[in-house]
């Protein structure tokens, strides 16, 4: 018997975790058991944005609900793959409940696709899974950063890499919406890095400007009641909150200083902003961190963009350590309650949670 958190399609406040009946395992498959996922802001926006990327599509629930996709580890449980067996660890794309059949190919010591055909419609990046006994990210001490920031820290890399091999669009600063968030931390770390002549202002709620400050990333935070007074300085936008109000304040405070603005993970793709006004400036492009992800390797070669993360990551996640706690929960109860939090902003961006359903 497994178990997993059905949501509410159209009503993301309704979750229920379900029991489930295992089949029988198909011949080549595998079945993982979920040993633990990070719950955070980039999970909400997969089941916000669910219908447009087909988010919902890869962890098949009944019609009108949805399995929200979880980033985490696992261990085989059973095995109809000689090449895979019993026991072993791996680290990648789960549902948010205890199970997940996968059909493995291309398979290396590094890892494995899943080949289930239901899969294959949606971007290989999210159907790639690592062998933790042979996978050059996997650090034992450091299993719970890479689930809480992992993926959006490559997110962060890649939309900092796009903007410098845009030589910023000819600006000097760099604007942030959702400062707080694991994304934009992970954005505005990149950035300090890799791109220091760029100053970094992250826009955050009153309530989170003391924890931006301290976490050292910014040169300035701003919070949203102030953005009118934003110096106009050439600049580029990334939106991470999705709250066309917001968008407008920040393209009318700006208006044709602002080189480039980009939305990221967020529902109001191209808002006219609020009341019907048009957008000043330029208009709102949608990151898309797959197809960027394509563009860097290709620049970089494979090899060059591992190491160009591994370095990046390495430097964040000992930065992370100062300003971010980390928090253990059991149950898939446990999952559900973060996620609700999350989704209606009221969990501490102080604090990462890990759960082992």
């Amino acid at each position: 018997m497994a178990q997993a958190v059905w949501a509410k399609r159209d009503a993301l406040t309704t979750m229920n975790v379900t029991e489930i009946d295992l089949p029988p395992l198909a011949d080549g498959a595998v079945r993982l058991k979920v040993q633990s996922f990070a719950v955070t802001a980039n999970n909400v926006t997969y089941a916000v944005i669910g219908d447009m990327f087909q988010y919902w599509n890869f962890f098949p629930a009944p019609e009108g609900w949805g399995i929200v996709p979880m980033w985490g580890h696992a261990t085989v449980e059973a095995s109809n793959c000689s090449d895979l067996a019993v026991g072993e660890r791996v680290y990648g794309y789960l549902p948010m409940g205890t199970h997940l059949d996968v059909v493995p190919v291309g398979i290396s010591a590094g890892g494995f696709t899943d080949g289930a055909a239901h899969r294959q419609p949606m971007s290989m990046f999210y159907n790639q899974y690592s062998r933790l006994a042979a996978d050059p990210e996997h650090d034992p001490a450091n299993e719970d950063a890479r689930m809480i920031y992992g993926p959006l820290f490559k997110t962060g890399f890649l939309i900092e890499d796009f903007y410098r091999r845009n030589d910023w669009f000819g600006a000097d600063t760099l604007i942030l919406s959702s400062a707080s968030s694991k994304t934009a931390l992970a954005l505005a770390h990149c950035a300090k890095l890799a791109s220091p002549d760029v100053r970094r202002i992250g826009l955050t709620s009153s309530g989170n400007v003391a924890f931006v400050k301290a976490s050292g990333l910014y040169d300035d935070v701003v919070a949203y009641e102030d953005v009118a007074a934003l110096a106009p300085a050439a600049s580029v936008f990334v939106d991470f909150a999705g709250n066309a109000k917001l968008v407008h304040a920040v393209h009318t405070a700006l208006c044709d200083h602002l080189k480039y603005s980009s939305t990221v993970g967020a529902t109001h793709v191209g808002a006219q902003g609020s009341g019907g006004a048009p957008l000043p400036g330029p208009q709102p492009v949608l990151f898309f961190a797959p197809t960027e992800a394509l563009e860097t390797i290709k620049a970089l070669s494979p090899a060059g963009f591992a190491k160009a993360v591994g370095g990046a990551w390495a430097s964040f996640v000992a930065s992370a350590k100062g300003f971010m706690k980390v928090e253990h929960r059991d149950g898939l109860a446990a999952a559900a309650d973060v996620f609700q939090a999350t989704l209606v902003g009221q969990q501490n961006p102080e604090t990462g949670v890990v759960v082992r359903p």
